[in-house]
């Protein structure tokens, strides 16, 4: 797991993000990821509410692509909405339609994975959830066709300075994790255990606090599980991890993570920034100690619609390193 944190001044331009529409992103909290992704921790349905511009996650990880990669998305009055993406990689063609229904206090999330390989694999991932189920509470029912086991059930309660958070996974021997988290706008700190009922013993136990102010943010972050981290590496044993990210002014920020892994004593860091060049184009850098230089173009060619170049050079490769290109466009009619 990451911390991803974020500063309250806002920015401007191509790196304006708004929360609204977006599931799984903080206000000037931090939130967990992992393998990856971001998680359904306590963190984000916290502070959803509160509208922060850019998170660390944006700025060092988000949008980097180096495959050819197509997006279009419809959206109705009628609260349907449908996403259509596609990516080739290598050899390889991934699609996915999204269709996503809001209807009073229920969402209904629906999207359906083909992948085009030797197994022509086809999967079906359903998400239900019921806002206000009781005052401040909200539940989610989540499940994969045809993956039987794979039911979950979410549970959300959420205060004005504090939330909790239970999952249960729907089948015999399920996994089940609690998160909680205090704080103000200017202090948070949170956890996370996770405990597997097949093994009877916890895999997941996360400690982290952030440190909010107008112009920047700091978290720290303990997790002694393994993990998929950042960029791509697997972690064993205790990790602690030291995010930053500071607002230069409305048009540039910079953000930085480092990491200390206890069991070999190693240290990793990757720093990133980002400059809004005008109020439709961004332009983002990325370096990291593994030797690997990337930067991104993104501009806004018209409302709602991106174009995304995006390249990365890995110094330290040991044949003829070539770098990565790769394209991605999102349409929004």
């Amino acid at each position: 797991m990451v911390v991803c944190i974020s500063p309250a001044q806002p920015s401007y331009g191509a790196t304006h993000f708004d929360l609204q529409g977006q599931q799984g992103i903080v206000g000037d909290s931090f939130v967990l990821i992992k393998d990856g992704q971001q998680t359904s921790s306590i963190f984000r349905y916290w502070q959803k509410s509160q509208r922060t511009k850019l998170i660390e996650k944006d700025l060092l990880t988000k949008d980097y692509n180096y495959d050819h990669k197509l997006t279009l998305s419809v959206l109705s009055s009628t609260g349907m909405g449908l996403t259509a993406t596609g990516l080739k990689k290598d050899e390889i063609f991934v699609g996915d339609i999204n269709t996503l229904y809001k209807s009073s206090n229920t969402v209904v999330d629906v999207k359906v994975d083909t992948y085009s390989n030797v197994r022509r694999e086809v999967l079906v991932s359903t998400k239900v959830t019921v806002n206000d189920i009781l005052p401040s509470t909200k539940a989610a029912f989540s499940f994969k066709i045809p993956d039987h086991k794979s039911g979950k059930l979410d549970v959300q309660y959420l205060h004005h300075h504090a939330a909790i958070e239970s999952s249960i996974g729907l089948n015999p021997n399920p996994l089940l994790e609690l998160s909680a988290a205090i704080g103000s706008s200017n202090l948070s700190l949170g956890g996370e255990v996770g405990f597997d009922t097949a093994s009877s013993s916890f895999i997941k136990y996360t400690a982290g606090i952030a440190l909010n102010k107008p112009d920047f943010s700091a978290a720290l972050l303990l997790t002694p599980q393994k993990q998929l981290i950042m960029l791509n590496r697997t972690d064993k044993g205790q990790i602690l991890k030291a995010s930053y990210v500071h607002s230069v002014d409305p048009f540039h920020s910079v953000a930085a993570e480092m990491t200390h892994r206890f069991s070999t004593l190693e240290n990793s860091f990757t720093i990133g920034s980002s400059h809004a060049v005008n109020p439709f184009t961004v332009v983002k850098t990325r370096f990291s100690d593994n030797g690997k230089a990337a930067m991104l173009y993104q501009h806004e060619w018209r409302p709602k619609s991106l174009i995304t170049f995006s390249a990365e050079y890995d110094s330290k490769a040991t044949h003829a390193a070539t770098p990565k290109y790769g394209i991605a466009l999102a349409l929004k009619p």
